[in-house]
């Protein structure tokens, strides 16, 4: 077992001790908004390092105590029994912590813009397309996120060529970053009179949704057109020239969307840029401090295979991290909970073997 970096943690209880101080003092504003957030952040791994200690305590009396040959056999009988289980809890409590200590990803609490768009399987692939929204929706709704559509383009037979939609609440990035590849899914389409297994593929994209103070976007560097807006078949939504298209010039990421106000369009539309904007930056950053992020369970990888749905059989299969679950039904209804938590529990096995190899 790993030794803790008793620096870093004595240093935690200083700066935290020195906080729960400030806030006895009671006030308010911003800096007292500040000094609680701060608080909140520190007070799990605070705590957990004080019940380590006190563990650690408790630990050398008792060794102490079945180690003195003076004491009552009865008595050093009781501490040696007592050694084992205060070692499973100080080896719970050193796992606690060095999680804790993980570096965090500065993104994790913020909402996302959630981007679908249908890859190979023609009419199929959009079907898929809409399912997968679908079962980001019903996902988002059960945890009390807010979806909003951005954009969306229909396919020919139902679901969608193209669908962009941001998420709002507490923690959404950090629960749908490792949602970011293809899928693929295997099944029968409607139209099959041969009942044949079809595969299709949809791509996601994951983007954090960027503030003000992550991008900056200088209206030097964008061009905004504006075209008619145009709905499913052709048909004009109205008709005036509301749609409104970004082309960012030094990167030249192109967005649209296409609403009937011109106004909402264009706040939607820089949402969207700055969110990509603010993912090649995370990216770029990523790939300087990682040669071989492919290797890592949500490094973003757009083109890589992730997930396969296989209807006939039932299963939903994580190539990631080779698990399989036969709850298909339950999994495109939104219960995507095991996914989700076996993902983040590998992405922090690989931090901890990756801070392991650096001590």
């Amino acid at each position: 077992m790993a030794a803790l970096p008793t620096d870093r943690l004595n240093e935690i209880l200083r700066r935290f001790a020195y906080l729960e101080a400030e806030m006895a003092k009671g006030g308010g504003g911003a800096d007292f908004a500040s000094l609680a957030s701060e608080y909140s952040g520190l007070e799990a791994v605070a705590r957990a390092i004080e019940r380590h200690r006190a563990v650690t305590r408790e630990i050398a009396d008792a060794r102490a105590l079945a180690g003195d040959a003076a004491a009552d056999r009865d008595l050093r009988e009781l501490a040696e029994a007592e050694l084992a289980e205060l070692g499973g809890r100080e080896e719970a409590l050193v796992e606690e912590i060095r999680l804790a200590l993980l570096p965090k990803d500065a993104a994790d609490e913020k909402g996302a813009i959630l981007e679908i768009r249908a890859g190979t399987g023609g009419s199929e692939a959009g079907l898929f397309a809409g399912d997968l929204f679908r079962m980001y929706q019903r996902y988002a709704d059960g945890r009390g996120w807010k979806v909003e559509l951005l954009s969306a383009s229909e396919g020919e037979a139902g679901g969608y060529k193209e669908v962009v939609a941001s998420v709002n609440g507490r923690g959404v990035f950090s629960k749908l970053k490792f949602e970011s590849g293809v899928h693929r899914v295997q099944r029968v389409p409607a139209t099959e009179a041969q009942g044949r297994i079809h595969t299709s593929a949809a791509t996601v994209a994951v983007l954090p949704e960027a503030e003000d103070i992550d991008i900056e976007v200088r209206n030097e560097d964008i061009r905004i057109d504006t075209m008619r807006s145009s709905g499913a078949g052709g048909q004009h939504v109205n008709t005036t020239d509301s749609a409104v298209r970004i082309t960012h010039l030094p990167t030249g990421i192109v967005v649209t969307s296409s609403e009937k106000s011109q106004h909402q369009n264009r706040a939607r539309a820089m949402q969207v840029l700055k969110a990509r904007l603010y993912d090649m930056e995370r990216q770029r950053a990523a790939d300087e401090r990682s040669a071989d992020r492919r290797a890592q369970v949500g490094s973003g990888d757009r083109s890589e295979r992730i997930r396969t749905y296989n209807f006939p059989q039932g299963r939903v299969t994580d190539h990631r991290i080779n698990l399989t679950l036969y709850k298909l039904d339950k999994v495109v209804e939104g219960d995507l909970d095991e996914l989700v938590d076996a993902l983040a529990a590998d992405h922090r096995a690989q931090l901890l073997a990756a801070t392991g190899e650096a001590a």
